[in-house]
């Protein structure tokens, strides 16, 4: 869990200094965004091939070597005298990085029985939740009060104490099922397989169109400045965390499609409510909560549902829905900067709003035909 926390922050500290990254680089808001649109390109191809080349490779030695390259990624971030060499750090480190979500995932999956899997993988992912809740507006309060650089810092020093806690927890010898041309061609032919898939993808890209242009909309938008954004971050991270402990709660008893189509409604209201309060801060702000309770959760269940389409095939699908994830990421932080450049700021949550609702209608018809087929 620790480990997704140190990953997710290191995927998404630029959305929390975009503005002290531009004055910082002498670039643009949008120009600092893609250092999220380009990370996400590297993570999507890098997840399915290293989990392709890595496969045979011992889960303690994996994980904790992808960890300490995080932490070090960071550290050499800090010390980047301009933008080339940041975004030159950010994509060798974020290479590598992708192994971790995925990797962790499969971990689980050998260290618990199959009845616990569900609530184990949901606590697991509890990191990607701390890292929004505590990640980005830690790298938001030190980057507007001490710096960007500091702000790097801190993250790869949380990243070597992870690295070192692992490393003595973890048990050696853990060995995944072996990846290889037919497991990827196996994935292809499973329909609820590439359902599921595509569910991740639109729940990130709409997610990423407003997400990654946070702080900068809220100041457009309301005039928030630097605490106001750190409290939205934070809400949104907070309330990810309780609504991933809810789901490790209920999941186990509901079934992974009754509570994934759940969370994935939470997210859609929480961003009909940031698209129609757009201007009021208070409105938005208790829209984030909603839009938060929603989102490390269904992330989750999406997890869980690919183990359990098909146990055979889980290290390939969840690697690759890693990789959709990481490619939802791409595509709406790429149009969010679109939309941001052009000054369409209220835009960014209309066209949120129809992706996660796109999202929501395709989950649907997902967990009927799965139903059927049971």
């Amino acid at each position: 869990m620790l480990g997704n926390f140190v990953t997710g922050t290191s995927v998404l500290a630029p959305a929390g200094m975009l503005p002290e990254l531009s004055a910082g680089l002498g670039v643009g808001i949008r120009d600092a965004g893609l250092l999220i649109t380009f990370g996400a390109v590297v993570l999507c191809i890098g997840s399915p091939l290293s989990a392709w080349l890595t496969s045979r490779i011992d889960r303690r030695l994996l994980l904790t070597a992808t960890l300490l390259v995080l932490a070090l990624g960071n550290l050499v971030s800090a010390l980047a005298p301009n933008y080339a060499v940041l975004l030159l750090a950010r994509l060798v480190m974020l290479a590598v990085g992708a192994l971790y979500t995925p990797q962790s995932a499969g971990t689980v999956a050998l260290i618990v029985p199959p009845e616990k899997r569900g609530g184990a993988m949901a606590y697991v992912f509890l990191g990607w939740s701390l890292a929004v809740a505590l990640g980005v507006p830690l790298v938001t309060f030190a980057a507007s009060h001490l710096g960007w650089r500091e702000a790097y810092a801190v993250v790869g020093a949380i990243g070597l104490v992870a690295f070192a806690l692992l490393w003595a927890r973890l048990p050696g010898g853990l060995r995944a099922a072996p990846v290889d041309l037919k497991t990827w061609a196996a994935v292809g032919r499973n329909r609820r397989i590439l359902a599921l898939l595509g569910v991740s993808s639109l729940q990130t890209s709409g997610q990423f169109v407003v997400f990654t242009y946070f702080g900068p909309l809220l100041t457009g938008l309301t005039g928030a400045g630097p605490a106001e954004i750190g409290l939205v971050f934070a809400l949104y991270g907070v309330f990810g965390f309780v609504g991933s402990v809810i789901a490790s709660r209920i999941v186990d008893r509901w079934g992974s499609y009754n509570t994934s189509a759940l969370f994935t409604s939470l997210m859609l209201a929480g961003i009909v409510g940031w698209s129609f309060g757009a201007g009021q801060f208070a409105v938005m702000a208790a829209a984030v909560a909603v839009w938060g309770l929603g989102f490390a959760a269904s992330n989750s269940m999406q997890q869980v549902r690919l183990l359990t389409a098909d146990p055979a095939l889980a290290g390939a699908s969840v690697s690759l829905n890693t990789s959709v994830l990481y490619i939802g990421q791409a595509i709406g932080s790429a149009v969010g900067g679109v939309l941001y450049a052009a000054g369409l700021l209220q835009v960014n949550g209309y066209v949120s709003t129809a992706m996660m609702a796109l999202a929501l209608c395709v989950l649907l018809i997902a967990t009927r035909e799965n139903k059927r087929a049971v």
